[in-house]
């Protein structure tokens, strides 16, 4: 999965973390779990955490569930706000980014800049998930079909997850990339002129779907439900997240009990939005209606497979310029083994 050159080296720069015995397999399965539930085993350099969150709104800032975990061990936890996940990728490119929330596309695009960054944990995705990604078009177009989008403008902002979206529905209809004129813009510079009726086709999603939708200024030719996607990611620059172990361990199970809480207490997580997001509540109600908190998935052989899979169809349909390894951009199977609960691990 690892070169064995990139391999030794975090093993052996990781002193007070992990042992190199560990880093090379030779511990007991018993001793690997020992290490799997000790933080205080793995290594944290940093006295900050940057956390980079999209312009949507994070519900891991607005709990604060990071602060409570990270401030007894003297770590101070900055957010920066971006407009959609390529920005946010830009930003960890820059080095002014630690970890961040992204969906299964901005992290492609990224490898294939050239950005050293490394997956930290995935999300798990429902039957239903995908009923927050629309491709809409303004309630007065003439447009009725998602196959009458062909030769138009279709707006979204290039390299996110709308970008995946909008090719595999388009290769479910017979067409291709090719067959529409993209126009990139964020979602919250396009909302405006698209209430506006001044653009044609866009592709989005909550809130800003949900915003249109309760002014009755959208109407949706299709949503991303089956669409196959292997759902968003946490993902951390390289060096961050090879000298900082036990950040990242604390990250996941953090993450991890705030999707628990957030199923189980989704009144409290609609006033979050209502105050956080300056949502209507008739709005955080729509958001609501379409958002489930599936819960974490660990970086298995299985998820690797299926990102590897979103990677060569941008590559085949000539969206990317070259063909990317997921691999190059993970870290040992036996650190995330360590970081991640194993109930996640599947």
């Amino acid at each position: 999965m690892i070169n064995r050159r990139r391999f030794i080296n975090f093993a052996t720069s990781s002193v007070g973390g992990f042992s190199l015995a560990y880093m090379l397999g030779s511990c007991s399965q018993q001793s690997q779990q020992n290490v799997a539930n000790s933080t205080s085993s793995l290594e944290i350099k940093t006295k900050v955490l940057r956390m980079g969150y999209q312009s949507a709104g994070d519900l891991v800032r607005n709990r604060q569930v990071l602060e409570k975990r990270l401030d007894p061990l003297g770590i101070k936890v900055e957010w920066l706000q971006f407009a959609q996940g390529p920005q946010l990728m830009e930003g960890m490119a820059a080095r002014r980014v630690d970890v961040g929330s992204v969906g299964e596309t901005p992290p492609i695009f990224a490898q294939v800049a050239g950005s050293e960054i490394v997956y930290v944990v995935g999300t798990q995705r429902t039957a239903t998930t995908g009923r927050s990604s629309v491709i809409a078009v303004p309630p007065e177009s003439p447009l009725q079909k998602l196959e009458e989008i062909k030769g138009q403008e279709v707006y979204f902002q290039k390299g996110s997850a709308s970008h995946y979206f909008i090719l595999r529905a388009l290769q479910s209809i017979g067409l291709t990339i090719k067959d529409i004129k993209i126009k990139s813009i964020p979602n919250v510079e396009a909302r405006a002129a698209f209430i506006e009726g001044k653009i044609p086709v866009w592709v989005s999603g909550d809130p800003h779907y949900a915003i249109a939708e309760e002014m009755g200024r959208i109407r949706v030719l299709r949503d991303a439900v089956g669409l196959d996607t292997p759902g968003g990611y946490y993902v951390a620059d390289r060096t961050f997240a090879q000298e900082n172990p036990g950040v990242l361990k604390i990250v996941i199970e953090e993450l991890h009990a705030l999707d628990k809480w957030a199923e189980a207490n989704r009144d409290e997580v609609k006033k979050l939005m209502i105050t956080e997001q300056k949502l209507k509540p008739d709005v955080a109600d729509k958001v609501m209606s379409r958002r489930t908190f599936a819960g974490r998935r660990g970086l298995s052989p299985a998820l690797i497979a299926e990102q590897q899979r979103v990677a060569d169809l941008f590559f085949e349909t000539g969206v990317i310029p070259k063909k990317i390894d997921i691999n190059e951009a993970l870290l040992p199977s036996d650190l995330y083994a360590a970081i991640t609960p194993a109930e996640i691990m599947v």
